[in-house]
């Protein structure tokens, strides 16, 4: 049973009319009764009864049509599937991500991505820099958005979000009164920030920007715990700029002034070895790329 032949009994029984049925199918009248008498033959069964005056439907056409019209859409699905798969439009991309790029960069590559490609499904999953790079090599993930620097033979990095530092404090902090902080400012405090083992680039750039020695109250592994510590009062915050959008309502944020030293967020990858990583690639270089 080929799909031609189901589609001219399709137009046919559409139809009723030899004449209009192969115009419409743009073929000539006895190629036109010569698929039907084939699809007839392989089915065995008689489709449609005709004579020189008219064509009608039997008993066995009339419940085959449905049929045939739902294999016909089955069939045009399946082709726009292929077809929307080899230009990339359709599939599933594993993204790795550290937890500060969910105030702005990840919801903005989660809209567009369905907006623009909405049958293409994103597979989040929230872990830090070292894991998402074991996780890129071994094959578990197709992206992944981390702390910059990051050495990691055989993955590639790509910028995608430069952010000043801030420090996170109680509102009702001292330092809280100034518009701006000094590194010098923070001198003999107790001082949360990003565990080194997260981020071991990122956290050595950062200390040699600092150019002051810490008092370093704990390092971890999340700037949310961070913030829930100052919100308690237990020490300031040392962060990029994003991860200090969640702020508790009794904290306040203010600029650290580093020069020009900004902390980076980068796109990793291994192999754009398909079509669809190479759209997300594509996107995510045209949304966020410097």
């Amino acid at each position: 049973m080929e799909l031609k032949h189901l589609r001219a009994f399709v137009v046919l029984a559409q139809e009723l009319h030899f004449g209009r049925a192969a115009a419409q199918l743009s073929i000539v009248q006895p190629a036109l009764s010569m698929q039907i008498k084939l699809l007839e033959s392989g089915l065995g069964v008689r489709l449609l009864d005709r004579n020189r005056h008219s064509v009608t439907l039997t008993d066995a056409g009339r419940v085959f049509l449905p049929e045939a019209q739902a294999t016909l859409h089955q069939a045009a699905r399946a082709a726009d599937t292929a077809r929307a798969s080899n230009r990339g439009e359709i599939g599933r991309v594993r993204l790795g991500f550290v937890s500060s790029v969910l105030p702005q960069l990840l919801p903005e590559l989660i809209r567009a991505v369905h907006q623009r490609y909405p049958r293409i499904e994103l597979e989040l999953k929230d872990m830090p820099g070292p894991d998402q790079a074991a996780a890129l090599k071994h094959g578990q993930l197709d992206f992944g958005l981390m702390r910059l620097p990051a050495a990691h033979p055989g993955v590639h990095t790509r910028a995608v979000l430069r952010e000043h530092f801030c420090v996170a404090l109680p509102i009702d902090h001292p330092l809280a009164a100034q518009n701006f902080i000094r590194p010098g400012d923070l001198l003999k405090l107790p001082v949360f920030i990003l565990a080194r083992r997260y981020a071991p680039g990122f956290y050595d750039e950062f200390i040699q920007a600092l150019g002051i020695p810490l008092a370093i109250a704990s390092e971890l592994g999340e700037f949310t715990t961070m913030l829930a510590l100052v919100s308690a009062g237990l020490g300031i915050g040392v962060l990029p700029q994003q991860a200090a959008r969640a702020l508790p309502a009794n904290c306040v944020s203010r600029h650290l002034q580093l020069g020009g030293f900004q902390a980076s967020t980068g796109l990793a990858w291994t192999e754009l070895d398909s079509a669809v990583k190479s759209t997300v690639f594509n996107l995510i270089v045209e949304l966020f790329g410097e």
